[in-house]
């Protein structure tokens, strides 16, 4: 559920008069405004000059809400969604793959796991890679601690060549790589404005290239920051980001692939970090970890829709 900042272009009842009213309140996003008492609210907003407009304004907020809430649907439906709307892409990586029974669900956000140097940025430039070149689908990969490597893209994007790119290597590698847009975004409202500007982008998307991968590396390092304090509002921007991101995925068949690290737990036992709110949210959860001093790393999976956790391959990246 998005902050309020980010409705008023589309809805201009939600002015900064408004939020300013709603910001004494200590409310700043949607989710804000349903966890608040809302026959107080509208009270408080009678005893103001401009009552009748913040009246209107509480009235949208509402509907926005509702307009967001996804039709029940029944066994069948799903089932039909599931097989005809929801297929996979390949990461490039075989072991992971084969674990995920043919690769990233479309229409899912999925979440890796791990310590540093556990292969979490690799495997979403193998992933960014293989899209671009194989499925030749649109990659938005938002770069939050300046990961992002070209080169080694394009040192996957080399390997195991296939004959076009040995015949006219310059012009293939070029026009994959114009099929991966990243954006450096180093806080929360500016992730906010660019995936708010990428749904516009993805209403409208036409031809054979069309976005089929979201990549935040990484989600943590931009939650983390607004998580301090005893306030509510760090976690309410925290799950406005979530539903943002499964809206995206579900609405324009996407891959979201985010990746989160890790802290101390009981007894010494690492843990995924952002805490049991954040737990829920992504449909998948694939937990990473490397072979120091080899090239061999491991990923086990801690949530699955379709299949029992604690599954494990393993994989290798080259250098």
């Amino acid at each position: 559920m998005a902050p309020l900042k980010y409705l008023e272009q589309e809805y201009p009842i939600l002015d900064s008069n408004f939020r300013n009213f709603c910001a004494t309140h200590g409310i700043f996003s949607e989710e804000d405004l349903l966890l608040h008492d809302l026959h107080v609210l509208v009270a408080f907003a009678e005893q103001q000059s401009t009552s009748e407009r913040l009246k209107q304004g509480i009235t949208q907020v509402l509907s926005i809400i509702d307009g967001q809430h996804q039709p029940w649907l029944n066994g069948m439906e799903l089932l039909e969604d599931a097989q005809l709307n929801k297929h996979v892409l390949s990461t490039g990586c075989e072991g992971i793959d084969l674990l995920l029974q043919g690769g990233l669900r479309m229409g899912q956000l999925t979440e890796l796991v791990g310590a540093s140097s556990s292969g979490k940025t690799q495997v979403c430039l193998l992933a960014t890679s293989n899209v671009a070149k194989k499925h030749m689908d649109g990659v938005v990969y938002l770069d939050t601690g300046n990961s992002f490597s070209p080169q080694r893209v394009i040192d996957f994007i080399r390997q195991n060549p296939d004959p076009a790119i040995d015949q006219a290597k310059h012009r293939i590698l070029q026009k994959v790589m114009n099929r991966i847009l990243c954006h450096s975004v180093f806080d929360i409202f500016t992730m906010f404005d660019v995936l708010h500007q990428l749904e516009v982008n993805l209403r409208s998307q036409k031809g054979d290239c069309q976005v089929r991968l979201l990549i935040v590396d990484s989600i943590s390092s931009l939650v983390t920051p607004i998580l301090g304090g005893g306030g509510s509002q760090g976690h309410a921007l925290m799950t406005s980001a979530g539903f943002l991101l499964k809206k995206l995925a579900h609405e324009h068949n996407l891959v979201v692939l985010v990746t989160n690290h890790t802290v101390g737990g009981e007894g010494g036992i690492s843990k995924p970090a952002l805490g049991e709110s954040w737990k829920s949210i992504p449909h998948v959860r694939l937990r990473l970890s490397h072979d120091q001093g080899s090239s061999i790393y491991n990923v086990s999976v801690l949530k699955h829709p379709s299949m029992a956790s604690g599954k494990a391959a393993r994989f290798t990246i080259y250098d």
